[in-house]
């Protein structure tokens, strides 16, 4: 499922709402395992846009 996360979320960061919807989605469908994996991913590609959504979304999963 991380595969899915990975082509979807490009395709929305022309919208901040849309980044952070998808993104709640992807976090809640992708196993345990691989949250660190998918984590690391957002922040190395979009950590320069978004860091806030990327760190309250990953927050907020392990809450």
């Amino acid at each position: 499922m991380i595969e899915y996360a990975k082509v979807i979320l490009p395709k929305v960061t022309f919208s901040r709402e849309l980044f952070q919807k998808e993104l709640n989605k992807c976090i809640g469908w992708i196993e345990e395992s691989e949250i660190d994996e998918l984590q690391q991913w957002c922040v190395d590609n979009f950590g320069n846009v978004y860091p806030d959504i990327i760190a309250d979304a990953f927050d907020n999963k392990a809450a």
